[in-house]
């Protein structure tokens, strides 16, 4: 692929101080300090020194974060899943690994695209539907292929109702996904899973609790990386692009902040 031939899509969101971007609990909040409000730091760094030297008499500019690894688009880690990974594979269990470990090469490679914008919010897809979708668009799976799902949630972000809305993706589908060869998936709503208060009103019903954060727990199954918050799906075509989404280095964290990029050949 030549990237200087490629159109590049931003495919992340942006990192706000929005109250309908995540859970109370979990809202980054970002503290801004202005080329004036920074002097205090300058001043500290640099004994003697008078603002009134700098150019434009100002300092640095510079911001704090309060924020979550999961907090704007990250890439989650087999060890947000489980303690333990790969249980279905002929290498056998191992530990998990953080976002520190996730294996580059599964960063930057061909991408698909699966609609699912039409389907209820608090869908849980099945396999059928996403080999249905595969073949609708007439792409067969190959190994590391990234696959983003597109929901109704995408182009609620940052609005009330958005951590309500979209679909999710079931234990079943997402094991099949991976049974492919595919370790990176992605999706435009809140969670890879369905929403929670979708969760919590099937849950109080059926006290089965093999529903909750199913998708999330085929990660036990089989280690993968898993996109949340994504953005801009619906600028996408189906298939023929690549994605770009190397995740931020914490070590040994559940997830990491991902710059995600859609590469489309011109």
């Amino acid at each position: 692929m030549d990237l200087s031939k490629c159109r590049m899509i931003d495919i992340s969101v942006t990192l706000d101080n929005n109250p309908y971007t995540d859970p109370p609990p979990l809202l980054p909040r970002i503290e801004y300090m202005d080329h004036q409000q920074g002097w205090p730091e300058m001043a500290a760094m640099f004994p003697g020194l008078n603002k009134g030297d700098l150019p434009g008499d100002e300092s640095w500019a510079a911001e704090r974060l309060q924020i979550t690894t999961h907090s704007g688009t990250h890439m989650d880690a087999p060890w947000h899943y489980a303690s333990t990974t790969d249980h279905a594979l002929e290498t056998g269990v191992r530990p998990a690994f953080g976002i520190d470990e996730l294996p580059l090469e599964w960063c930057l490679r061909p991408g698909i695209k699966l609609d699912f914008r039409h389907l209820p919010d608090g869908h849980v897809v099945t396999a059928e539907e996403v080999e249905a979708e595969q073949e609708r668009i007439g792409h067969r799976l190959q190994p590391l292929d990234i696959v983003l799902v597109n929901t109704r949630a995408g182009q609620l972000f940052g609005q009330p109702g958005y951590l309500e809305a979209g679909v999710g993706i079931g234990r079943e589908a997402t094991l099949w996904l991976l049974e492919q060869g595919v370790r990176v998936v992605g999706t435009d709503a809140w969670s890879w899973d369905a929403p929670f208060s979708h969760t919590r009103a099937r849950f109080a019903q059926s006290r089965d609790a093999s529903i909750i954060w199913e998708g999330h727990k085929a990660g036990r199954d089989i280690g993968y990386g898993q996109m949340e918050k994504l953005s801009n799906l619906e600028s996408l075509p189906d298939k023929g692009f690549w994605v770009s989404c190397f995740p931020y280095k914490i070590r040994a964290a559940s997830a990491g902040f991902v710059r995600a990029v859609a590469l489309l050949p011109q």
